[in-house]
């Protein structure tokens, strides 16, 4: 692929919905794990990440499919349908990727308001570490309201499930355990957050 697209080109930012409208605090949930026995290097891995990604979905829980049927890899401004069990259909959008991450945020309609982003990298040791971090809040009081009686579960299960899925494509799964760990984001990170960028910076390939 091309070096870094970061930049924001016509459009690419248009109805998005960011998490400063959305309701109850900014939360950060990041689930990640060292995977065993890697066959590639991060960069490499998130190729495959995104050219493959809606087949690392758990279907039974979400179903992701692109709006224009190709089959490149996803590139900012590409938009995928986001089928969430009883919650229905919504849309988002991939705003920024480089060679060892992708980034998507949220379009107007959805449950939540903000951004994720899937990122490969080495500790280190130079294990090969699969790693995504969101940042965002409910879209809606209402959805809030849902989203604490049984959204959360489901979303953790949706990307440990992912995390698991690429660990076994790359990998021989994961080494221990798929770590998932929510935070509350202070005021002063929460302005400090680049909400054009990745959630967090991947790097050592």
């Amino acid at each position: 692929m091309a070096e870094a697209s970061t930049g924001a080109h016509d459009g690419l930012l248009d109805g998005l919905l960011s998490a400063a409208e959305g309701t109850g605090p900014l939360l950060q949930r990041d689930y990640w794990a060292i995977i065993e026995r890697c066959g590639c290097s991060p960069s490499e891995l998130m190729e495959l990440v995104a050219s493959r990604f809606a087949e690392f979905a758990p279907e039974e829980l979400v179903v992701f499919e692109r709006e224009e049927e190709r089959n490149s890899p996803l590139e900012p401004g590409d938009e995928l349908r986001v089928r969430i069990r009883g919650a229905g259909t919504f849309r988002v959008r991939i705003i920024h990727r480089d060679r060892q991450s992708l980034t998507l945020a949220t379009l107007s309609g959805h449950p939540e308001a903000g951004r994720i982003t899937f990122g490969a990298y080495r500790n280190e040791q130079g294990d090969i570490i699969f790693h995504i971090r969101s940042r965002a809040r409910s879209g809606s009081r209402v959805k809030y309201l849902g989203f604490r009686t049984g959204g959360e579960a489901m979303q953790t299960n949706t990307w440990t499930d992912f995390v698991n899925a690429v660990a076994l494509t790359v990998g021989e799964g994961v080494i221990g355990f798929i770590h998932a760990e929510t935070s509350v984001m202070g005021e002063a990170h929460e302005s400090a957050d680049d909400v054009q960028g990745p959630t967090f910076l991947a790097r050592g390939d």
